[in-house]
C-alpha cells in the first residue's frame, strides 16, 4: 500500500488489537469483518464513499454506523468505523484491509486454542494438494464456476480432517478471491499468520524429507541470515535439482550459500 494507506492500516490496527482483546469470539468477529468486506468489494458506490478523500472522517464513520449498527458487534462497528474515517490512497485498499483483519480474527481464535501451528501447516498442505491435483486445481479456480459450490468442496475435502479455522479460511479463498489465484490468497493468508508471530515462512524443496537434524540446522541457518524466526515448511520433489531449494518469500536461498554459512559456524564453533 502507498501514502496514506499505510497510516489508515496503522490506525486501523489499532482498533482491531482493541476489538480483539474484548471480543468473546474470534470466530464471530472474522464472520463480521469477512461479511462487510465482501459488502465493500460488492458495492462500489459504497466503496468510493466510504473511501472518498473529500470527505469528512467522521462523517465516513457516521455513514457505517448507520448502515451497520445493530446489525454487528460493537467489536466490529469500531473497527470498521475507524478504517473508514482514515484517507486511503487506493479505494481498494479499504477492502483489503477490512479482509485481512478478518483473517487476522480467525488466526487468533486458533493461536488462543493452540491451533495455529496447525492451521499455517494445513493450509500450506492444502495449498501444494491442490497445486498438485489437475482436475482439483481447475475445479476451485475455474472463474466461471459456482463459488458456493467450491467452498463446498472444500468442505467436504477438509472438516472433520483440519482445524475449523483452516475449513474457514480455505474456503474464504474460493468464496472470495477478490481477483487473485486460490494459491495465492492462501499464501497471503499464510503470510499473515506469519507477521503475526514475527516470523518468516521458508519453503523447503528438496529431493528427500529432511532429518530433524537437518531441518534444525536449515533453520538455525536462516535465522542467522533473516535476524528472524523461521517457519519451515516442506515440500519432497524428486527432481530437485542439486538436492534442495529453499524460498522464502519472494526471495530463492541458493543452498550452497547456506552449506557455506553452517561450514563457517561449525569452523569458529572448532576454532
Amino acid at each position: 500500500m502507498r501514502g496514506s494507506s499505510r497510516g489508515a492500516v496503522h490506525e486501523g490496527r489499532s482498533a482491531f488489537e482493541a476489538a480483539a482483546g474484548q471480543a468473546g469470539d474470534m470466530s464471530s468477529l472474522a464472520e463480521e469483518l469477512f461479511a462487510v468486506s465482501a459488502l465493500i468489494d460488492d458495492n462500489a458506490t459504497l466503496r468510493r464513499a466510504l473511501s472518498d478523500p473529500s470527505r469528512e472522517g467522521e462523517d465516513k464513520r457516521g455513514l457505517v454506523e448507520r448502515l451497520l449498527g445493530g446489525k454487528v458487534s460493537s467489536e466490529t462497528l469500531s473497527v470498521v468505523g475507524t478504517l473508514a474515517a482514515q484517507r486511503w490512497s487506493d479505494e481498494r485498499d479499504l477492502g483489503d484491509t477490512v479482509e485481512r483483519f478478518a483473517v487476522e480474527a480467525a488466526l487468533a481464535g486458533a493461536e488462543s486454542s493452540g491451533r495455529i501451528d496447525a492451521v499455517e501447516d494445513e493450509l500450506f498442505r492444502f495449498e501444494r494438494l491442490v497445486a498438485g491435483n489437475p482436475d482439483l486445481r481447475d475445479a476451485l479456480t475455474n472463474r466461471h464456476g459456482d463459488r458456493e459450490g467450491k467452498a463446498e468442496l472444500v468442505r467436504t475435502l477438509l472438516e472433520g480432517k483440519a482445524s475449523p479455522e483452516t475449513v474457514r479460511l480455505a474456503r474464504q479463498a474460493v468464496l472470495a478471491p477478490r481477483g487473485r489465484r486460490f494459491d495465492r490468497v492462501l499464501e497471503t493468508y499464510l503470510g499473515y499468520a506469519a507477521s503475526r508471530r514475527e516470523q518468516l515462512t521458508a519453503v523447503v524443496t528438496s529431493a528427500t524429507p529432511l532429518t530433524e537434524e537437518q531441518a534444525e540446522r536449515l533453520s538455525a541457518a536462516l535465522q542467522r541470515i533473516y535476524s528472524k524466526p523461521i517457519l519451515l515448511q516442506q515440500v519432497v520433489e524428486e527432481d530437485v535439482i542439486g538436492g534442495i531449494r529453499v524460498q522464502v518469500g519472494d526471495e530463492v536461498v541458493d543452498g550452497t550459500v547456506l552449506r557455506r554459512l553452517d561450514e563457517a559456524r561449525r569452523h569458529l564453533a572448532g576454532g
